[in-house]
């Protein structure tokens, strides 16, 4: 063995060693956890952030960082050092991002490894009581019958409840005219009051209207009924079997964290939202907890963003 060949296997022993000693000290102070958006989203982190405190044993504390439709909390993410100690939580309006800008500071897996993908949960197609319709199939026989005569509301362009609509009609081959609102609370009364028809509500804020009947609730977007409402289908068994829009949120880390880091980061939060008390918490605001592999959430993240893209381009839509 020549000398060049000796000090790469000394160098390659050492950047091991030291790797090893890494993960196995680590966490040695406080994590910080960025959350870059408020509402059902920030309660979620803040269980998760709970759980994995308590795996860890060092404190992983939430600093909310909203702005620009997420995109500031994940610019903050992005530029942080890749050592574990800045974790960023991800969700849907990252994926429709990727396309919806142009100009984005960050590329999502460019410049982060997942880490887990924590929860879903469904966008649920409900409908006002007055519309004479209880099944998907009965939906688009009417709008079908009466092309633009069915308004749905939505939380804006390019929001998850605009596009899960925009999904479910180019599937369908339908036309729903859209009654864009201010957000998913003035979306949601407008259905309710019955000043709009249809709407893909987040099933944790329509499940009381849903349960007093208020609200009709037609299907969910996810793959799986939902253990919440059993007796409601799923949009793909109603004859749509590659439909699915759903909120979720997941965890990621800034590119080149080490893998060492990354699989304890994994462990601690898979861990955080199968403990008992906050699995049930989030089941009872009609979130499933999931927990699946750095490469499963990977692959899921990439078939997301070009899931959303080819409905932002077909739409024209742009947030720049």
């Amino acid at each position: 063995m020549n000398l060049r060949s000796l000090l790469q296997v000394v160098v390659s022993a050492t950047l091991c060693v030291a790797a090893g000693t890494h993960a196995q000290t680590y966490p040695a102070k406080p994590v910080r956890y960025i959350m870059p958006s408020t509402g059902a989203s920030e309660l979620v982190g803040r269980l998760i952030a709970q759980g994995m405190t308590e795996v860890l044993g060092q404190q992983v504390f939430v600093d909310l960082r909203t702005g620009a439709g997420g995109n500031l909390g994940a610019d903050i993410a992005a530029k942080a050092a890749p050592d574990g100690y800045t974790l960023l939580q991800v969700a849907q309006t990252h994926t429709v991002n990727a396309s919806l800008f142009k100009n984005l500071s960050y590329d999502l897996m460019r410049d982060f490894i997942p880490v887990t993908k924590a929860d879903i949960s469904p966008l649920m197609l409900v409908v006002h009581p007055s519309l004479p319709v209880k099944t998907v199939g009965d939906l688009v026989k009417i709008a079908k019958a009466k092309p633009g005569a069915i308004n749905y509301g939505s939380a804006g362009v390019g929001t998850s409840t605009y596009l899960a609509a925009e999904l479910f009609k180019i599937m369908a081959g339908v036309n729903l005219l859209e009654v864009p609102y201010r957000g998913g609370a003035p979306a949601q009364t407008a259905v309710i009051a019955g000043e709009v028809s249809v709407y893909f509500a987040p099933i944790a804020t329509a499940l009381p209207f849903v349960k007093d009947r208020r609200l009709r609730g037609i299907a969910v977007g996810t793959a799986k009924r939902v253990p919440l409402l059993p007796e409601i289908p799923t949009v793909a068994e109603s004859g749509y079997p590659d439909y699915e829009a759903s909120n979720w949120h997941g965890i990621a880390v800034p590119a080149k964290t080490p893998k060492e880091i990354v699989a304890a980061l994994h462990t601690a939060a898979v861990a955080a939202v199968k403990k008992p008390d906050i699995a049930k918490r989030l089941l009872e605001l009609g979130l499933t907890p999931v927990g699946d592999t750095p490469e499963e959430f990977s692959v899921f993240l990439r078939a997301d963003i070009e899931k959303w893209r080819k409905i932002v381009q077909q739409k024209g839509l742009t947030a720049d």
